[in-house]
């Protein structure tokens, strides 16, 4: 996907630009292409981008550690403030107060929109925090093993071997 020149985008028909996504994005492993419509509109001051993509990604369980293939769904809009002052390097301390209305994105009036990295942003954002390959994942062990004393999981049974040849 190529930038976009936000001066450019007041020129095009309804001051909006349309990108058909269907590629891989690079930095975000997924097994199929991402697919979608990136929608890109210049409204005076601002900027109106939406976007609906989807991908699969692959994850990892966090109870039984199994790999899983997950839907990854992007419905979003974003507005993004058009400020002469965006990307300025400032002279900032190391900490301060940020107010609440300080928290957005602001890019500069004659600089570049960047698609694949707004959309890359949106799909890290959309991946799951706690991901469970079911809701009634059992975990590690299973329900018949934690039944037994001396059940181990077969992923363990390599080091339990070498465990029982070491001296005692």
């Amino acid at each position: 996907m190529d930038a976009i020149f936000i001066p450019q985008l007041t020129k095009a028909p309804e001051r909006t630009e349309e990108i058909q996504v269907k590629d891989f994005l690079p930095g975000l492993e997924t097994l199929t292409p991402v697919r979608g419509l990136i929608r890109v509109q210049h409204q005076g001051n601002y900027l109106e981008v939406s976007g609906q993509a989807e991908a699969i990604i692959t994850c990892t369980c966090n109870r039984c550690l199994q790999q899983y293939n997950q839907r990854l769904v992007v419905d979003t809009t974003e507005v993004i403030w058009l400020d002469e002052t965006a990307n300025q390097a400032q002279d900032l301390p190391l900490e301060r107060e940020v107010a609440v209305e300080d928290l957005v994105e602001t890019l500069p009036p004659d600089g570049y929109f960047y698609p694949s990295e707004w959309l890359y942003e949106q799909m890290c954002l959309a991946i799951p925090q706690r991901q469970l390959c079911n809701l009634n994942c059992p975990g590690i062990l299973s329900s018949d093993a934690r039944s037994s004393e001396e059940s181990i999981d077969n992923r363990w049974a390599s080091l339990e071997a070498l465990k029982k040849q070491l001296p005692g």
